[in-house]
């Protein structure tokens, strides 16, 4: 989405541009070194480490994801100033601001990205192997679960994904640690990793899972930053980040989990059976709602294996349904997650609605682990969500008295005949995972509206030659985000003055769109919605707005998709609607400031509102906004346009935009 709305915006604006993005499958339609060599600008709009080694020397501006999909024309504006990469400290790891505004994401959220993105291949193909064998070479033993005959082809398929499961978790450590500390950090992430994940080695029935895949991954990264700020003589450097640095970083971070982290681990899995075990004689909807709870809490770690196993052990005491409950919370992380993807597939990547098909399918087997990724991603939003379909689930299982006769769960325990009531398991799955994937499509919705908005974009820019004719712009290059060229020189834009019979000021601004008639010097306003009217009635004085109450609705629609304020003082509304009949800019100051949701935290006093015909909202709407934007990011030019005193004063001003 990043790549097609800043060639979108790159071509609307007159600019050549060329865009390398690198999804799932790899990097495509890769810059050349010639490209790069003709780039006049980068611009970087990814949620992931990016190497820059190729952009020195070049103007390199970094933001997210979104900000490539929701302003694309306004980065193609700012790449111009952005400052030049000078190669010191690069790699992976380093991080330009590229300017004011920017909303690059942090270290760690990259980071985070980073494992994730390498440990999704891991989720799928071992998941999606455990399934295949389960599904076609398994049965129901009530003594043994969905048994694989041992020796057989399947039996083999299936211990091939359980090494791709096996490798997941220090898959995730070990690139999360890469992306803080360069290779050196990998060895201690994935060794790390390991150990969390291996329960045993700190006297725990159940490892840390992902979770403490994250933390290791974090500890093991900074860890080796620290290690790499130490002085050591020049004879020693050459083997520190092959030796010294993976060893010391290794042995520092396996004791220190093994010691001091595995023991809270292996005290809450006690604690916590021992707390099941005192509500067996409880409310069957209450303790079905808790397992729901610990099941979906970490899939995999000691929570959920406490809740696994406590239900398992109690299968031999002929107490099925316990396991009943824990069966049907078992696939609603994945099958919920997987629905989270089909019905808002503006969330997601493409990667992740891939992960997603492969998550329902897991989620047949009963593999929860295939909503780690999801989790992993967004711990805040898809945790809690996949907690509250899990309750749900447990709860419609206790209420149902449903039973389970082996240690697995998902449709397929209740395909081969090990479920006793199963409608009611059907019934349980379906409300849980529906719950999952409402819960998690509004908090990430939330979560989403909140960054005002997420595979990397690259672009390159240059401006043409001061000739009668230009010759085309070579395309920016760059990687994770898309760019575009410079334009010429800024002479102050044309102004037109007449005076009508009265002598009225009638100069024109942006092409005659903003005049002394869309123009106020101070706002009545105190809020947003009041702020916006007052605007619209300011556009109507030109006769070019045939509804203003449509206008009005329209704008506060798209405020409502993700605010306007773009900070600095500034915001610029804008609404596509046929309610005017040709484009309008009103400008208008606020002495106090508007509280428009800017992300910087400050109160809009320069307010500009267009409003443009659908059959406008294409090209002649992006020119208008970049120029607006090109301008409104120069200090002085804000300083004097706030300073300006009646609407002569003002709209001498506002001539200096091109």
């Amino acid at each position: 989405m990043a790549a097609e709305k800043l060639a979108q915006a790159a071509e609307s604006l007159g600019h050549e541009i060329k865009v390398e993005t690198q999804g799932s499958i790899g990097a495509e339609n890769v810059l050349s070194d010639n490209d790069v060599k003709d780039a006049d600008g980068v611009i970087i709009a990814a949620d992931k480490d990016v190497d820059r080694s190729r952009f020195v020397g070049k103007r390199v501006l970094a933001v997210g994801v979104a900000e490539g999909i929701h302003h694309p024309e306004r980065l193609i504006e700012r790449v111009r100033t952005a400052p030049v990469h000078s190669g010191d400290g690069d790699g992976p790891r380093t991080s330009e601001a590229g300017g004011a505004g920017g909303r690059e994401r942090s270290v760690a959220y990259k980071a985070l990205m980073n494992g994730v993105s390498y440990m999704i291949p891991f989720v799928v193909a071992g998941g999606l192997l455990i399934a295949i064998s389960l599904a076609l070479g398994g049965h129901a033993n009530p003594e043994g679960g969905l048994v694989i005959p041992d020796g057989s082809f399947w039996k083999h398929v299936n211990d091939i994904g359980v090494v791709g499961f096996t490798l997941m978790v220090p898959v995730l450590s070990g690139y999360i640690a890469y992306a803080i500390g360069d290779r050196p950090a990998l060895v201690p992430g994935m060794i790390g990793g390991w150990i969390a994940n291996t329960g045993s080695l700190y006297d725990s029935k159940a490892g840390a899972g992902f979770i403490g895949a994250i933390v290791t991954g974090f500890l093991a990264g900074y860890l080796v930053l620290w290690i790499k700020k130490v002085r050591v003589p020049k004879s020693v450097q050459p083997i520190m980040p092959v030796i010294v640095i993976p060893i010391v970083a290794t042995t520092v971070l396996g004791l220190f989990f093994i010691y001091v982290i595995g023991r809270p681990i292996s005290w809450v899995f006690t604690h916590l059976t021992d707390l099941l075990g005192g509500m067996t004689g409880s409310s069957a909807v209450l303790l079905g709602a808790v397992l729901g709870l610990m099941i979906a809490f970490d899939m995999g770690g000691p929570v959920n294996k406490t809740a696994f196993l406590f239900g398992a052990g109690l299968i031999a005491s002929g107490n099925q349904t316990v396991m009943g409950m824990c069966a049907a919370a078992i696939p609603v992380m994945p099958l919920g997650q997987g629905l989270a993807t089909l019905i808002r597939k503006r969330l997601y990547s493409e990667q992740e609605r891939e992960t997603g098909v492969a998550a329902l399918f897991m989620g047949l087997f009963g593999i929860s682990e295939g909503a780690i990724p999801f989790a992993a991603a967004r711990p805040a939003q898809v945790i809690p969500a996949n907690m509250l379909g899990g309750a749900v689930a447990g709860a419609v299982a206790g209420l149902t008295g449903l039973t389970d006769a082996v240690p697995h769960g998902g449709p397929i325990v209740a395909v081969l005949g090990a479920v006793g009531g199963v409608p009611a398991f059907f019934l349980a799955v379906a409300a849980g995972s529906v719950v999952t994937a409402l819960a998690t499509v509004a908090l990430v919705d939330v979560a989403e509206r909140w960054k005002d908005g997420a595979a990397a974009v690259p672009s390159q820019v240059r401006e043409p030659a001061p000739s009668q004719e230009p010759e085309p712009e070579p395309a920016l290059a760059g990687v994770g985000a898309a760019a575009a060229s410079r334009t010429g020189a800024g002479a102050a834009a044309p102004v037109t003055a007449t005076a009508d019979a009265d002598g009225a000021d009638e100069r024109e601004v942006l092409s005659g769109y903003l005049t002394a008639q869309t123009v106020k010097a101070r706002l009545e306003a105190v809020d947003k919605e009041a702020a916006i009217r007052e605007m619209a009635e300011l556009a109507a004085r030109t006769g070019r707005v045939a509804d203003v109450d449509e206008l009005v609705r329209v704008a506060l629609a798209r405020e409502a998709q993700g605010t306007t304020g773009l900070g600095e003082e500034i915001a610029i509304p804008h609404a596509k609607t046929d309610a005017v009949t040709s484009p309008v800019v009103a400008f208008a100051r606020s002495a106090e400031g508007i509280d428009w949701g800017s992300l910087d935290g400050t109160r809009a006093k320069l307010v500009f509102m267009i409003s443009v015909p659908e059959a406008a909202a294409g090209d002649e709407h992006l020119r208008i906004l970049a120029l607006l934007s090109r301008k409104l990011m120069d200090a002085d030019f804000r300083a004097r346009l706030l300073g300006a005193g009646d609407g002569a004063g003002v709209l001498g001003v506002l001539g200096e935009i091109p």
